[in-house]
């Protein structure tokens, strides 16, 4: 499981560099998240836009970086292909996680 980890502002955005995300990778992709978000700022954003399959373990492990988080953090989603798209959507992960299009309208500055 390949990560790229930047800094955009205040924002970290991890890059999965990885075409699934699954059983066989789900624990490395929990503990490498964990790691990662560790130091993280308060905004962490998952960019998925390389990921074309997540099983059920995969979701499991997405759900689980989320609740290894510290209260201050959060973990928004970016640029999910369609069948991964279709995956949240079906399970009702897409009223747990703020999903956005891409990179660019997850780092836009939010309209209040």
């Amino acid at each position: 499981m390949n990560f790229i980890s930047r800094a955009e502002g205040d924002t970290q955005v991890i890059l999965v560099d990885a075409a699934r995300i699954d059983a066989s990778v789900a624990i490395r992709f929990k503990d490498q998240m964990r790691e990662m978000t560790a130091t993280a700022p308060g905004r962490v954003v998952l960019d998925m836009h390389k990921v074309d399959f997540v099983d059920s373990s995969g979701l499991g492990a997405i759900v689980a970086a989320v609740k290894q988080l510290d209260s201050h953090q959060k973990l928004d989603l970016s640029g999910l292909t369609p069948g991964v798209d279709k995956v949240f959507r079906l399970t009702r992960m897409d009223s747990i996680f703020a999903i956005h299009s891409d990179l660019d309208a997850a780092l836009a500055p939010s309209e209040l």
